[in-house]
């Protein structure tokens, strides 16, 4: 029996994925047109979904574009929209506005490379932010305990569930690969006996995304 389950949703391309510059909050200027039209495919696939098998809450992170990613969905589907701080994504401080190839030169890597050193001036460690969103992740369950849950989040959000879903270690170098406007789904499953167990449904579905590059 399927007792919760939680739907991660990444963000259209935004602007700066396309700049290939870091976009934290300061300079995070939204989605591009292709980055809606992803995410209202993507919208239009729940909402057929949520006819038979209601979503019971909608979340998106602060960022510009995490949340104009949660108002298209939220209107096609027909939810309100909480923006929850939790979902905020990593904390860049100086490297926020910089291009990503010159914070990786910089740092010799990107931020798992050394997980437990700041990748710029007063930003998070990935490990710290892995702990940190990962405590967050885990208050939501339990608010939401039986119930499916939307998510307009980051692609670091989604690392972290599965970092804290699957047990993954500190420090691992493997990763997972995380698209514009796809969709990630875990549910919790409980058997006869009582037993609890998440289990990773799909991961980075695109399926639906088929022609939405076309201009």
């Amino acid at each position: 029996m399927i007792v919760s389950q939680l739907v991660l949703i990444r963000h259209g391309q935004a602007h700066c994925n396309v700049a290939g510059v870091v976009g934290g909050p300061r300079t995070c200027t939204g989605l591009t047109g292709l980055g809606r039209r992803q995410v209202v495919l993507t919208a239009q696939r729940l909402a057929a979904e949520h006819s038979h098998d209601p979503f019971h809450a909608l979340y998106a992170g602060p960022r510009r574009r995490l949340q104009q990613t949660g108002r298209i969905l939220a209107e096609v589907v027909g939810l309100p929209l909480a923006v929850e701080p939790g979902l905020e994504g990593p904390r860049h401080g100086d490297a926020d506005g910089r291009p990503w190839h010159e914070v990786k030169s910089d740092f010799g890597g990107g931020p798992h490379t050394r997980p437990d050193l700041p990748w710029a001036t007063s930003s998070d460690t990935w490990n710290g932010y892995l702990r940190r969103a990962g405590e967050f992740l885990t208050q939501l369950i339990g608010r939401h305990e039986g119930e499916r849950v939307l998510l307009a989040a980051h692609g670091e959000t989604v690392l972290a569930v599965h970092t804290l879903l699957l047990g993954i270690p500190a420090g691992t170098q493997s990763g997972f690969t995380v698209d514009h406007g796809s969709i990630t789904r875990w549910q919790l499953h409980r058997n006869r006996f009582g037993d609890d167990r998440w289990m990773l449904d799909r991961h980075n579905d695109t399926a639906h995304l088929a022609g939405s590059s076309e201009a």
